[in-house]
């Protein structure tokens, strides 16, 4: 389906592609956003918990979806967190601009932004980010740092291009450009290290009925700092200095297996105040996706976190 007012052309999955969804049956909500192009997109996110709970903000990131989220959400509703993970635009069940070129880092942020505070209008929140939703996420806590209680990072970082990304992450970056089809479950798949069975590959297939619907995951290594004159370095580097004089509570709960972030950790606990003197877990057994691999132990140090940080 396609969805076409005065702005970008977007294009919206089909309800259907999400009727079997193992282990996830929370309702989604939806909410208009400006797509930064005179019209609107449509943005959902799911939610459980206590509405007057503390709340954690959980952020996805390439190629995934709130999905990614289904067996950590259950434990922080249980500890009596409201828990909100959004589907980011182009992915999951929220709107695909259907180009490359619509999508941003700047306007990422800022389609988050929206979101959050002016849907939402979320306080004292702990973000939990991981991938994408650690390089959208830390720059939203910089920028907005009144709307944050504490932060967790999950194999993600703050790129500006300075310094050059691993080899591993230039491969993945080189396969989503060549690829003719692009297998999202397959993409999802190589970065855990528990195989996954066919109905969660085909969760993280559903929002993605054609190769029209693939422009953001396309798009988002792309959109990466890998050097220090692109579009994002100036914020980025704007959001560090703004970080590194913070003393918003900072978790490292990074896995044991994740070679495209693993060098990211020791640089977030050293340049945070909020992360100096605190016992960082590791989460073992787990790849890129801890949340897929090791879901309720990553779940349970956010618990313990909230609860100490409060």
């Amino acid at each position: 389906m396609s969805c076409q007012d005065h702005g970008m052309r977007t294009l919206r999955t089909p309800d259907e592609r999400f009727a079997h969804l193992p282990d996830f049956d929370l309702d989604a909500h939806y909410a208009d956003v400006p797509d930064g192009d005179g019209g609107t997109l449509r943005m959902a996110w799911v939610e459980d918990g206590p509405a007057d709970g503390p709340v954690v903000l959980l952020l996805h990131g390439e190629p995934s979806w709130s999905f990614l989220y289904r067996t950590m959400i259950p434990v922080l509703a249980a500890a009596g967190l409201r828990a909100v993970a959004p589907d980011l635009v182009g992915f999951g069940r929220s709107d695909k601009p259907a180009e490359i070129s619509d999508h941003s880092y700047a306007r990422h942020v800022e389609w988050l932004r929206v979101l959050a505070f002016d849907v939402l209008d979320l306080l004292e929140v702990t973000l939990v980010g991981q991938d994408w939703g650690g390089l959208l996420g830390l720059r939203l806590v910089a920028e907005h740092l009144d709307r944050f209680a504490a932060v967790v990072a999950a194999n993600t970082g703050l790129p500006t291009g300075d310094h050059d990304m691993p080899e591993v992450w230039w491969q993945f970056r080189r396969a989503v450009e060549k690829a003719e089809h692009l297998d999202v479950a397959r993409l999802v798949q190589s970065g855990c290290r528990t195989p996954l069975p066919p109905e969660v590959r085909a969760g993280y297939d559903a929002p993605f009925p054609g190769e029209s619907h693939k422009a953001a995951p396309r798009a988002m290594p792309r959109l990466v700092p890998t050097r220090p004159d692109d579009p994002a370095t100036e914020a980025n580097r704007a959001a560090w200095a703004t970080l590194s004089r913070s003393e918003v509570p900072l978790l490292c709960a990074f896995s044991d297996g994740d070679p495209i972030t693993a060098s990211m950790e020791p640089i977030l606990r050293r340049t945070m105040p909020g992360a100096a003197g605190r016992e960082h877990p590791t989460i073992t057994g787990a790849g890129h996706f801890l949340q897929e691999d090791a879901g309720p132990a990553l779940a349970a140090e956010v618990v313990r976190f909230v609860a100490g940080s409060e």
